[in-house]
């Protein structure tokens, strides 16, 4: 019979998980109109262990009562910055090394599974959740990635899609 871990155990199994450093991969949030769903992404990023946020333009920051709320407790947790221009900050993320990815749907987007280990350190940059990724970004992105769908509705929740291509990521890198 399987007995549920809880507390410390939890957190116990999860760190065996880790490789050491936070894995190379950093998210630039563009525009986003909800604070739920950076909150949502905070979660999520601080989960997967990520090297850290970039919010940028309109993006509610935290302090923010809708970030923490569905944040719970990981703004304090993982790496984060502001920044007034998404283009900007993509740009000095280049000039770092990053490999600039954008989750959008395109004519040119692949599948986000065709990623490999050599296109880390990584930056994803997601959208805001009416207009997407902004044209100007799509232009200076070196990849734009989608993740492919198969029903009928033809987007997920930005912050549902952060979780999955995070995810797909990892599995490069462990």
């Amino acid at each position: 019979m399987a007995i549920k871990l809880v507390g410390e155990e939890i957190l116990s199994k999860w760190r065996k998980n880790r490789l050491g450093s936070r894995f190379p991969i950093v998210l630039v949030l563009d525009n986003l109109r909800s604070a739920y769903n950076v909150g949502s992404i905070f979660r999520t990023a601080e989960c997967a262990y990520i090297a850290g946020l970039i919010l940028c333009g309109i993006t509610a920051r935290p302090p923010h009562p809708g970030i923490e709320k569905t944040a719970l407790g990981t703004t304090s947790l993982i790496p984060w910055e502001y920044r007034e221009e998404t283009t900007t900050a993509v740009l000095d993320l280049k000039n770092m090394g990053y490999k600039i990815v954008s989750l959008e749907l395109t004519d040119k987007s692949v599948p986000i599974q065709s990623l490999r280990r050599e296109d880390f350190p990584l930056a994803l940059v997601i959208g805001n959740e009416v207009t997407g990724v902004s044209q100007e970004i799509l232009d200076i992105s070196d990849v734009i990635a989608e993740i492919p769908l198969y029903g009928e509705k033809e987007s997920l929740n930005v912050a549902v899609a952060v979780g999955v291509a995070l995810f797909l990521l990892l599995e490069k890198l462990v």
